[in-house]
C-alpha cells in the first residue's frame, strides 16, 4: 500500500507543475485522495459488503467531488488533476499511467446490464469535460480533447475530439477530419456577428439608394 501511494505521488510530481512538494501532494490533492479511498472501497466491494464499499465512496464523493463507483477497476499511478465533478462508474476498467482531468464521465448510456462503461487502456489522457459513454474501448496513449463527447472505440495513440468524438489524429498523423479538431473549428458566435453584419450593410445600401433617389 504504501509502496503505491509513493508511485502515485511521483507520478503527480512528473504530471504537475504546479506542484511544489510531497507534503503538498500528500494533503492537498483531492484527485489522489480519491483514488485512495476508492481502493478500499473496491476491496470491500469485492468482499460482498457492498452496502459498506457504497456508503464508502459516497463519503468520499463529499469530501473530494469524486464520484467513483467502487466496482470500478483503476489502475496504477492514475492521476486525476483538479478532480471536480469527475464521474466513474461501476464496469468502468481504467489502465495505469491514466490522467485526467475535471469534469469528466466515464457513464453508461441506458439502463444496461453487465458491461456497460468504457475500458481505458494505459497512458491515456482525457482532457476536462470530456463524456466516455458507452461499452467500449479507448487505446493505449490516446487522447480524448477537452469536452468531447465519445461514444465509440478510439484506438491506440489516436486523439478524439469533438461532439460526437472524431479520430483527428493517430500516432500524430492526421486522418482526414482535421477539421473537426477544436483548432479548426470556427466561432459559431463571430460567424453570426459577421452575417448580421453583412446584411446591415446591406440595408444602409438599400436606404442610401432610396435617399439618393428621392433627392
Amino acid at each position: 500500500m504504501f509502496s503505491k501511494i509513493r508511485e502515485d505521488i511521483a507520478a503527480v510530481q512528473a504530471r504537475d507543475p504546479a506542484a511544489t512538494s510531497f507534503l503538498e501532494i500528500l494533503l492537498l490533492y483531492p484527485g489522489l485522495h480519491a483514488i485512495w479511498r476508492h481502493r478500499i472501497a473496491n476491496w470491500l466491494y469485492r468482499h460482498k459488503m457492498t452496502f459498506l464499499a457504497r456508503w464508502y465512496s459516497q463519503r468520499t464523493r463529499i469530501r473530494t467531488g469524486i464520484e467513483i463507483h467502487p466496482g470500478a477497476q483503476i489502475g496504477r499511478r492514475v492521476f486525476i488533476d483538479h478532480g471536480a465533478g469527475v464521474v466513474i462508474g461501476e464496469t468502468a476498467v481504467i489502465g495505469d499511467d491514466v490522467t485526467m482531468y475535471q469534469g469528466v464521465t466515464l457513464g453508461g448510456t441506458g439502463k444496461q446490464t453487465g458491461k456497460r462503461h468504457p475500458t481505458i487502456g494505459n497512458g491515456v489522457f482525457i482532457g476536462s469535460g470530456a463524456k466516455l459513454l458507452g461499452n467500449f474501448a479507448v487505446g493505449s496513449g490516446a487522447k480524448i480533447a477537452a469536452g468531447a463527447v465519445v461514444l465509440d472505440e478510439v484506438p491506440e495513440n489516436a486523439t478524439a475530439v469533438g461532439v460526437p468524438a472524431r479520430i483527428v489524429r493517430i500516432a500524430g498523423r492526421p486522418t482526414g477530419d482535421e477539421h473537426f479538431d477544436h483548432r479548426y473549428i470556427p466561432d459559431p458566435v463571430a460567424q453570426a456577428l459577421c452575417r448580421m453584419e453583412v446584411k446591415i450593410r446591406a440595408l444602409q445600401e438599400q436606404l442610401e439608394a432610396k435617399g439618393d433617389g428621392g433627392a
